[in-house]
């Protein structure tokens, strides 16, 4: 009987090997030939002696992104044989026109208007200037190059814009939220810009997870109720923000939809209820929101005003912040307070009166609940230290 054959194993091209270093660690490297040449590359990737479960479990990580460079160098080499190279005049494309001319598209997606993803591309080209210039060109678009521009983003300053104003500010470095909001969208860039045949590879991909910037879950500061009785019963040197202030509590808008809300605005329907009809100004989307009696009691006398006069005549965000500060401590609450925490005050208010979290997500305006639920865990937080003060209360 004649024995069956065994297929004989496919030989690898390329390999990940690894080099001993004096610290314990392990460097890993690909070991492939290009055009009969034997080379060498060094992946700035380490494995760590495994001492605990988490060591184990990061060294696998660490195998897994080197594998996943090693498949996309395997493709590299076999377009390269087979003449599927990208294009010399593809690659001198400028980063910088590329990217203008995608926020140039979401532009024109938010109709004309200067918001949402727009400004973020607006902004990421602002720093790429400053990172590598305006001649940087798809072929300085590397794994090395996207690790230098993270660097330059742990250092980068945060500009603020006054409207109307020809001068910028800073305040301090860039948030953790900010940076990882900068390389999602240069993510989504480099994906089309791979699709489109500009680059052979989305250089993101190859970076550990460990270097990306990643978002986080800010603190999300409110008022209670009791506080915000307490606010009610104290003087502000503003009255005009203490009373827009108090209105966001109990309708949810954001300052900026408070500073553009007009008397026309608000409505009557058929029920005899007063609501308003408006478009955030934040996402551009049309809204309707039904006000509750307390939101009422802080609009101030209409008199003789038309329908196109602004209710809520602010000054900028950061002077209105500063007047609350001094508002809220002549309150005797010890609490971190911007206008924007009238907003967070709204949803835990509301979900601590029992309406669902859908209800909130749809008063708030938001587009996904996700970011409805943060509250919801603020409120489980909340329920989970009441609870545990029974603890030890027999002993």
């Amino acid at each position: 009987m004649n024995k069956k054959k065994s297929t004989p194993k496919a030989k690898e091209p390329i390999k990940v090997r690894r080099k001993e270093l004096a610290n314990g660690n392990q460097s890993l490297y690909l070991d492939y030939y290009n055009e009969g040449k034997r080379e060498y590359e060094f992946l700035k990737l380490y494995l760590i002696p495994e001492r605990t479960p988490i060591d184990k479990q990061t060294n696998n990580q660490t195998l897994q992104l080197a594998n996943t460079i090693k498949a996309q160098k395997i493709v590299e080499l076999q377009n390269a044989a087979h003449g599927f190279q990208i294009t010399n005049t593809k690659q001198k494309m400028r980063l910088v026109n590329y990217l203008q001319a995608i926020a140039a598209e979401k532009k024109q997606e938010a109709g004309n208007a200067v918001k949402g993803e727009h400004q973020s591309y607006t902004a990421v080209i602002k720093h790429i200037l400053q990172y590598s210039g305006e001649q940087t060109t798809f072929k300085q678009v590397t794994k090395d190059y996207c690790s230098g521009f993270i660097a330059y983003l742990n250092k980068a300053e945060n500009s603020v814009y006054r409207k109307g104003v020809s001068e910028t500010f800073t305040s301090g470095l860039l948030s953790e939220n900010t940076k990882s909001a900068y390389i999602r969208r240069l993510n989504v860039a480099f994906n089309k810009a791979v699709r489109e045949g500009i680059l052979a590879v989305n250089p993101f991909t190859l970076l550990p997870r460990q270097e990306l910037p990643k978002k986080q879950l800010s603190n999300r500061e409110y008022l209670t109720i009791e506080e915000v009785k307490q606010l009610v019963k104290t003087p502000c040197m503003k009255p005009n923000i203490k009373n827009a202030f108090l209105f966001s509590c109990f309708s949810g808008l954001r300052f900026s939809d408070i500073t553009a809300l007009t008397w026309g605005q608000i409505q009557t329907d058929n029920e005899g209820k007063k609501v308003i009809r408006y478009t955030q100004q934040k996402t551009d989307k049309p809204e309707y929101l039904q006000l509750s009696d307390e939101a009422l009691k802080f609009l101030p006398d209409k008199q003789d005003m038309k329908n196109d006069n602004i209710i809520f005549p602010l000054q900028r965000n950061g002077r209105a912040n500063e007047i609350l500060k001094g508002w809220v401590c002549a309150a005797g609450i010890e609490k971190r307070v911007t206008f924007h925490v009238s907003r967070h005050t709204n949803a835990t208010l509301l979900l601590s009166l029992g309406v669902p979290i859908e209800t909130v997500s749809k008063i708030l305006g938001h587009a996904d609940i996700q970011t409805t639920q943060i509250y919801a865990k603020v409120i489980d937080k909340n329920k989970r230290d009441a609870v545990s003060k029974f603890d030890g209360i027999l002993d």
